[in-house]
């Protein structure tokens, strides 16, 4: 995919809009069709990894059904953006609401994420009196794309972990004219957005997470007295013996993986598939049953396999891992972060990684100004129940406004 800039000034926010060469998409149709495939798993369920009818037919739709044109023509649609901040060319969707005194929301999406995953939500939040809500709901959208991801720059120096990300969309609110707002996070974008609450920058009123990051690192301190709590640990556990592949790959090896997700179409969406359980089954429903869960689509999930495809971010992308990791040894060597100081809000989503009750919430953040705990959605909440999602986010912020 490619860029068309009115300007390379360094600062100046730039007009930005996609532009996929047919030849690329003829690059992907024949690789997609010249597939090796393994021979299929031993097991009837994900146990060895993506299970080969789903991604076959992945593969058959995406190749002979999938128009990437109209993904192109929706994300076109929006005003779209692109700035240097610290070296590094920054993507962003940037949508202001028609309500005046809506509050301006910066939220970051996740690995295998894009800013795909967030589409759905921007007619609930800058346009709620079409979505069941009110005038005093709005929000302004900022959807930025993480560094190294999707159509922003590939940093080319070390030390892009959360913090640094952190403070850079800090810098993107400011030069958007914006003295106060929030930030949202899911996956990569908790850690980002958890990074923002230390930072306290000014402006930022407070944050909302829906993925409980902090706690893998605190896991033999959090309470498993109850029943929530004890399953809670145990989902943690899971992932921790049986779910944690993808994220150890990446952060010791981003490098290593790349070369195969820039090679290969199929095994890139095998890669990217392979997350966790409940997305899993949910994608792979769409796929070989052809029931969608909420706005699980076939198409919105192609839709986002694609963009890491014609971007050539797979290994880009991975290294936020590693970065990730090198960040949290050098925090075990030194002094513990800064406490949260704006208000948190938190929402446990049932089909999260580890739906994080209430008591874990507060031990990461004490003083919890909002909790949560909703009857549906999972670990991409803000894809799958865009209408559900942007209702929390209305009730987390109702008294920062």
């Amino acid at each position: 995919m490619t860029q068309v800039d009115t300007s390379n000034a360094r600062n100046e926010v730039r007009p930005f809009r996609i532009n996929i060469p047919e030849e690329e998409i003829v690059d992907l149709r024949r690789r997609i069709l010249a597939t090796r495939w393994p021979t299929k798993e031993l097991v009837s369920d994900r146990s060895q990894g993506v299970q080969l009818a789903t991604l076959q037919e992945l593969a058959r739709y995406w190749a002979s059904e999938y128009d990437c044109r109209k993904c192109e023509a929706r994300l076109n649609a929006l005003p779209q953006f692109m700035t240097e901040i610290d070296g590094v060319d920054i993507h962003f969707i940037h949508v202001r609401s028609r309500h005046e005194n809506a509050l301006p929301l910066i939220m970051t999406h996740g690995w295998p994420g894009s800013v795909i995953e967030l589409l759905e939500i921007v007619g609930p939040l800058t346009d709620p009196t079409a979505h069941d809500g009110t005038p005093e709901d709005a929000f302004h959208l900022v959807l930025p794309s993480l560094p190294g991801y999707g159509f922003s720059g590939e940093p080319t120096e070390l030390g892009w972990e959360s913090g640094r990300i952190a403070r850079a969309w800090a810098e993107l609110m400011d030069r958007l004219g914006y003295t106060r707002y929030v930030a949202q996070g899911g996956d990569v974008g908790a850690a980002v957005t958890d990074a923002m609450g230390r930072q306290a920058p000014k402006g930022l009123l407070g944050i909302h997470l829906s993925l409980l990051a902090g706690a893998l690192g605190i896991v033999d301190q959090l309470p498993a007295e109850s029943e929530e709590e004890r399953a809670a640990h145990d989902a943690l556990a899971t992932f921790r013996t049986s779910g944690f592949g993808y994220f150890l790959e990446q952060v010791t090896r981003p490098q290593t993986i790349g070369y195969s997700l820039l090679d290969s179409p199929a095994g890139l969406a095998g890669w990217m598939l392979d997350h966790d359980t409940d997305s899993y089954y949910k994608i792979s429903s769409a796929f070989v049953d052809g029931k969608p869960v909420g706005n699980l689509t076939r198409g919105s999930i192609v839709d986002n396999i694609t963009l890491y495809w014609l971007t050539g971010t797979g290994a880009s992308a991975a290294r936020w891992y590693w970065e990730f990791g090198q960040a949290q040894a050098a925090a075990g060597a030194g002094e513990a972060p800064p406490a949260v100081s704006v208000p948190v809000a938190f929402t446990t989503f049932p089909g999260e990684i580890w739906a994080a009750p209430r008591s874990w919430v507060e031990t990461v953040y004490p003083g919890l100004a909002y909790f949560n705990e909703v009857d549906r959605g999972g670990h991409f909440a803000a894809w799958e129940e865009p209408e559900l999602f942007a209702s929390e986010m209305r009730a987390a912020f109702r008294s920062l406004r």
